[in-house]
């Protein structure tokens, strides 16, 4: 599918970049990527970015000067002696010093006679997060708008975060977004792809005009369904009923809230069933909510109260699991809280 749509722009004759993003990196890095392919094959107009690079590209209306930014893993810049000996904060520091200065010696190349565009595969200071939370988790280099020099540009365009958002208006910094949910955290998410004009305007300086322009994606839909009669069952299937219309076509998730008695009541291979009947495309989760009768409080004095590790260890006291389990969810805390306290 992907191939066919790249083979029809260049028969058309229209140039097409494809930027290198950390889903499309092999797990080993000497393999090529997927999207290689399309540069091994010399295949006319099509420019394939896997390093920081620089291309003057021809198109029907003059020049386009391209500076493309991939996805930069920490073994494409630093060796593995540097990465060891580099605290992460001291690693992140050095891999946006490297990727700013290398960004920087492009930029001086730049004609500022002819329009320049910067397409980058990061995560910018500023933007709002998608589904992909993980980056503020200290797995992604988050760089700054100077670190990106973005003032040498007519237009930034920018991937990886999957949420839709202009970051910064001069010049504008967007990121058009996915063009399909990917889960459930971009359920309310408008999917779509952003046009670019940049010409001059009445005074003679270059503009980039960009708007956005929805497509129909695939629906994500939650249905969230409190089993409140003695027949859990027959409460999903009167929602399900319901709500036909949204649930055809959509990938489905259902979380049922139920007390606990009547949890055995309700097979989530019934409720599968249901929804595939009213036309889902695909159902990714039936999740039981199972509502306890009681709940163990925990017991702390004031001045425990704010000391997240002793709230950390009485929460635990009361959970039942493996012995190994809790331990390994005791340390994982300990280490989220001083990582915090350090920050302080």
């Amino acid at each position: 599918m992907f191939a066919r749509r790249v083979r029809r722009l260049a028969e058309a004759a229209i140039p097409t970049v494809l930027l290198i993003g950390n889903h499309d990196l092999p797990s080993i890095s000497a393999r090529a990527t997927a999207i290689e392919i399309y540069d091994a094959l010399g295949i006319p107009q099509i420019y394939v970015a896997r390093k920081l690079g620089r291309w003057e590209i021809p198109t029907r209306s003059g020049p386009l000067q391209v500076i493309a930014l991939p996805w930069l893993s920490r073994s494409m810049l630093l060796n593995r002696d540097e990465i060891r000996a580099l605290s992460s904060d001291e690693l992140q520091r050095r891999i946006a010093e490297e990727i700013s200065a290398s960004l920087a010696e492009l930029v001086q190349e730049l004609d500022p006679a002819l329009p320049a565009v910067l397409l980058g595969h990061l995560s910018l200071e500023g933007a709002k997060l998608g589904s992909e939370q993980s980056i503020m988790l200290g797995e992604d280099l988050v760089l700054g708008t100077g670190e990106l020099s973005v003032r040498a540009f007519d237009y930034v365009a920018l991937g990886h975060i999957h949420k839709h958002q202009r970051v910064t208006a001069n010049p504008p910094t967007v990121y058009a977004g996915s063009i399909e949910r990917v889960d459930f955290g971009e359920e309310n998410e408008e999917k779509g792809f952003v046009v670019v004009d940049i010409h001059e305007d009445t005074a003679g300086n270059r503009v980039a005009d960009w708007a956005f322009h929805p497509v129909k994606a695939r629906p994500f839909l939650t249905l969230r369904i409190t089993a409140t009669s003695g027949d859990p069952l027959a409460d999903v299937q009167r929602v399900i009923e319901r709500r036909a219309d949204a649930i055809t076509g959509s990938i489905v998730r259902v979380i049922v809230s139920l007390p606990a008695e009547r949890e055995e009541l309700l097979r989530t291979e019934d409720v599968r069933r249901l929804l595939q009947e009213h036309g889902a495309h695909f159902v990714a989760k039936v999740a039981r909510d199972v509502e306890l009768q009681t709940r163990a409080r925990v017991d702390i004095r004031d001045e425990e109260a704010l000391d997240p590790l002793v709230m950390l260890e009485r929460w635990l006291s009361l959970r039942e699991m493996p012995d190994d389990q809790r331990r390994k969810v005791h340390d994982l805390g300990k280490a989220l809280i001083q990582t915090d306290r350090a920050r302080e």
